[in-house]
């Protein structure tokens, strides 16, 4: 007698991980420590939070400078930009072992519930924390359509 198995196709494709499978297909280990010992490109965190005047952004960006920080404010949609510039170089002696550089940019952007004042709008960079005050515009209510 045959056994009868349950498929739920749409399952497979919520578990599809593009990595285990190309390591399955093609032997895995290889393949695995390969993608384990490129550099990651590295992701800042952000906390937001606001009050009924303003959001303020915390967002952790070490080992950029300043001014290769850009933040762009478009009504309620605000995005942070940075040039992430990383060295790791490790030395025995006069012997190179290992030197890895990262170069590029690393960007977050979000949408707010209301619009931003741009011209009241502050950002302070220190100790790799860029610390946003983006006021709310007045009168900044959404705005209501007739349905015909």
């Amino acid at each position: 007698m045959a056994n009868i198995v349950r498929s739920d196709p749409l399952n497979e494709l919520a578990r599809f991980d593009p990595f285990r499978d190309i390591e399955d297909f093609f032997g895995g280990r290889r393949l695995r420590s390969l993608f384990r010992d490129l550099p990651e490109a590295p992701e800042f965190k952000m906390d937001v939070s606001e009050d009924e005047k303003a959001y303020r952004v915390k967002a952790e960006i070490p080992g950029v400078k300043k001014e290769d920080i850009r933040v762009a404010i478009d009504g309620s949609n605000v995005s942070i930009t940075a040039e992430v510039k990383r060295e790791q170089e490790e030395k025995k002696g006069e012997t190179v072992l290992r030197s890895e550089r990262y170069f590029g940019s690393q960007s977050r952007a979000f949408t707010l519930r209301h619009d931003v004042d741009e011209s009241k709008a502050e950002a302070k960079y220190q100790d790799g924390i860029l610390e946003l005050t983006l006021p709310k515009k007045n009168g900044a209510i959404a705005k209501q359509l007739t349905v015909r």
